[in-house]
């Protein structure tokens, strides 16, 4: 996340000091997922050796649209496309305000591939699992409660998912988006851009910064138009029940190590320190390097 609010003119050493979640590692099924990269090879289980067909396809937390797209071509041994191209015929049950774009609504899971198995139907099943997650009391109650709708907070949980560095930060990551918002200060995440820009990159420099698209939030106010990914249920239950606290800055100093504060010079503290342990493991491991924080 990049929060800036004091002026942008204060600088780290490369730029301006960027608040976001650093180098989440996610373990999932058969093997590691880093969070933030694109993973080309949907995680499945097989039926048999003998058979080429899958018996189930697994959607970690966090995936975009795309990376869920390209695994259901995978998976169904489909050309590249096939299944994004289906959108049109798929019958979605999608909030208005989605107007038919699934983004956040392909609920993470793991899914049956049975035989007849279509992209349409296993987007619809996605969509159906999501209706039913996101609609029910606790979630529905809690949107309210913050003054927003469901696809509002579903949009908020998909950048919580992105960038807490753990489950246990969630409700705090949600809590400075709040707070942001409460203040009328751009929500400045880096993961915005990262989708904007279509990549999945530690790396955000200024000129990303100023990039035309109605999911810069460093330029526009309030939440994007749309989720940035598909949120699991704990990211959910953060965006619907955040942390109380008064936060409006965080950085990951070091694995484990996030810090939260509402004092932007403490931040500042907190960003110099991630800065001095981030040179030191250049020098350590050049090919290694790390992207710098900025606000």
């Amino acid at each position: 996340m990049q929060t800036n609010t004091p002026p942008r003119s204060t600088k780290g050493s490369r730029g301006t000091i960027r608040l976001t979640r650093r180098g989440r590692v996610v373990l999932i099924a058969t093997g590691a997922v880093v969070a933030g990269t694109v993973v080309a090879v949907p995680l499945l289980m097989l039926r048999g050796a003998e058979q080429t067909r899958p018996a189930t396809l697994v959607i970690p937390e966090g995936w975009r649209a795309s990376q869920v797209y390209a695994a259901v071509d995978k998976a169904l041994a489909l050309p590249a496309g096939t299944t994004r191209k289906s959108l049109g015929k798929a019958d979605l049950k999608l909030p208005n305000d989605a107007e038919g774009n699934p983004e956040g609504y392909l609920f993470p899971a793991t899914y049956p591939l049975s035989e007849n198995a279509t992209p349409e139907k296993l987007l619809a099943l996605m969509v159906d699992t999501a209706d039913k997650k996101f609609n029910r009391a606790p979630i529905a109650a809690g949107a309210q409660r913050n003054a927003m709708n469901v696809y509002q907070a579903v949009t908020i949980a998909s950048i919580v998912q992105a960038e807490a560095a753990t489950k246990a930060d969630m409700g705090k990551v949600a809590r400075v988006i709040f707070n942001r918002l409460e203040r009328g200060m751009p929500l400045q995440m880096d993961s915005t851009i990262n989708y904007a820009l279509n990549r999945f990159t530690l790396r955000t420099t200024d000129s990303d910064t100023r990039i035309n698209s109605p999911y810069n939030s460093y330029l526009r106010m309030g939440l994007p138009p749309t989720p940035i990914a598909n949120p699991g249920e704990e990211a959910l239950r953060a965006a619907t029940n955040p942390t109380p606290g008064n936060w409006l800055y965080f950085v990951t100093v070091k694995p484990g190590d996030t810090r939260f504060t509402a004092d932007y010079a403490e931040h500042q503290r907190n960003v110099a320190e991630f800065n001095a342990q981030h040179k030191a493991r250049e020098k350590k491991t050049p090919e290694a390097r790390t992207p710098q924080p900025a606000s």
